[in-house]
């Protein structure tokens, strides 16, 4: 049976993303009020985020945004410590972000846990309110996603970037940010309109690919490839752009696709440089956040540079849906 684009999960899913982002702002904003209130009363000396899979790409967004907007340092702590490990760490006073979608995860269960006995503020991003991580958190952020069936995240992992915005706005009072997540929606819908059909064909090769971003846009980068492993069955791996030239790059001959996912921050030098770098190496240059000559340009809305990371992950869930299909698989398989 052939399958429309249109038609899969995957596509009305990762569709309802900017109706998922206002209703959360709306929702959470007593909780988000609440959160900023206790951080600025009592700032925690360093962040700690748990998460698995997308839910730590989102988590790698976060910590950019943390680092860059707070000044304290941000770790991805590894669940397995907790779980398989059962070792203790030094959490007083910290602040432990645990990003889970379905809020049942044994590892961050056991690592909230930890977190709450040894004084940290626990705060879970979740889209099952009564989940037994919901239980265990100080404060929750409900993702506000809906149910989400298909085998890729999409609309949750846009909502927990969300999430992470909308309590970095408040804490540092920081109103720019913060009317630029209330127009997120609208550009979100652009995004989702944005036509990405050209990168169709120099990525159904069925080959190797990379996908590259740096700083806010890394865990964008390891979110799209997870995707295209996951719905393409592709072998895509994610890099930072400073660190590409530092031995991958030597796999990246004539016609290795590679997708560069950029921001327009202080990261945009550097990516520029790389892809005229790459271009000149023969590399098959997709990008989106900016245009360099030989390279098949992707659309993506231009906004604050903290919300253009999920416009650029938005537009790639619409293309990676078709490009499944394309390949004759079935992206909620």
């Amino acid at each position: 049976m052939t399958i429309e684009p249109n038609s899969t999960r995957m596509f009305c899913e990762a569709a309802e993303a900017a109706s998922v982002v206002k209703a959360q702002i709306k929702e959470n904003a007593p909780t988000v009020a609440r959160i900023a209130r206790r951080l600025q009363a009592d700032p925690p000396p360093f962040i700690v985020t748990v998460a698995r899979g997308s839910s730590d790409h989102a988590a790698c967004f976060a910590k950019y945004l943390f680092e860059t907007r707070t000044g304290l340092f941000t770790a991805s702590a590894g669940p397995s410590v907790f779980s398989v490990y059962h070792r203790k760490m030094s959490f007083a006073n910290s602040l432990c972000i645990l990003i889970s979608q379905s809020g049942a995860s044994p590892d961050l269960l056991a690592a909230a846990s930890a977190a709450r006995d040894a004084g940290a503020f626990v705060v879970a991003v979740v889209n099952v309110m009564d989940s037994p991580l919901a239980g265990l958190a100080d404060e929750v952020l409900a993702m506000h996603a809906g149910p989400e069936t298909s085998v890729a995240a999409t609309k949750s992992f846009i909502a927990s970037l969300s999430a992470a915005i909308q309590v970095t706005a408040a804490w540092q009072q920081d109103d720019e940010l913060a009317q630029a997540l209330h127009r997120a929606p609208e550009h979100l819908e652009q995004a989702w309109d944005s036509n990405w059909d050209e990168a169709l064909e120099p990525l159904s090769g069925g080959g190797d690919l990379y996908v590259l971003g740096r700083g806010l846009g890394l865990g964008i980068a390891y979110e799209a490839a997870l995707k295209f492993k996951e719905v393409c069955a592709l072998h895509a791996s994610s890099f930072s752009s400073a660190e590409v030239m530092h031995g991958p790059v030597t796999i990246a001959r004539a016609h290795f696709p590679v997708l560069v996912l950029a921001q327009n921050d202080e990261t945009l030098p550097g990516v520029r440089k790389l892809t005229a770098d790459l271009s000149e190496r023969g590399v098959k240059l997709l990008t989106a956040g900016l245009s360099e000559p030989g390279t098949i340009t992707l659309p993506s809305p231009a906004t604050h540079a903290v919300i253009e990371p999920m416009l650029r992950i938005q537009s790639f869930y619409r293309m990676v849906n078709a490009l499944s299909v394309k390949l004759g698989m079935n992206p909620d398989q």
